[in-house]
């Protein structure tokens, strides 16, 4: 009878996993500042309409913002990411393997955060007085909205995407480890 392996190997990998585990908070305070520098630019009318923030430099304020919402969304996502990972992998899968993952965990937010910033201004764009009805704090200048609208739906977009990303993220993983566990038999 052929046993089959993981990786060609059983070795526990608990550093591939603390690596994952710090990766993914730092990308993830990564991505909230490049998120919100962006956004921080395309309208910083809408930092001091939810914020109320009412000081000069929003835009570094922003940024500074996005790392710590980063930072803090980070915890949970990569706390998650990591746990399911070592159960699904028996802690055994290799740094590079959980790397390709996290980068498509990362990108599948980023690209949310597109998509939610095109819904917001499509939102917006479609019927403004409705959506100022669903955001009370929406602006009523025209030339403020879209950008408001682009901010607020793209900070919903990577935060759903995130959540998104990470369960897609662990299920490829998941399918791809239990793939090679079968493909490779044992030597012996």
């Amino acid at each position: 009878m052929t046993q089959t392996i993981v990786q060609a190997d059983r070795d526990f990998r608990p550093l591939a996993l603390v690596g994952l585990a710090g990766t993914g908070v730092l990308s993830s305070a990564l991505l909230g500042a490049l998120t919100n520098a962006i956004n921080g630019w395309v309208s910083p009318a809408y930092f001091r309409r939810v914020l109320r923030w009412d000081f000069d430099g929003i835009w570094a304020a922003a940024v500074a913002q996005g790392i710590f919402e980063g930072l803090l969304y980070g915890v949970v996502f990569a706390l998650v990411l990591t746990v399911l990972a070592g159960v699904f992998t028996k802690g055994s899968a290799r740094f590079s393997l959980l790397m390709k993952y996290l980068v498509g965990i990362w990108l599948g937010a980023l690209v949310a955060w597109v998509f939610g910033g095109v819904a917001g201004i499509t939102l917006a764009a479609l019927s403004a007085d409705r959506f100022r009805a669903m955001v009370y704090t929406a602006p009523e200048d025209p030339a403020l909205l879209l950008p408001f609208a682009w901010v607020g739906g793209s900070i919903q977009g990577v935060v759903l995407g995130g959540v998104l990303a990470v369960g897609v993220g662990v299920v490829l993983l998941r399918a791809e480890f239990a793939k090679q566990a079968t493909s490779q038999p044992a030597e012996g």
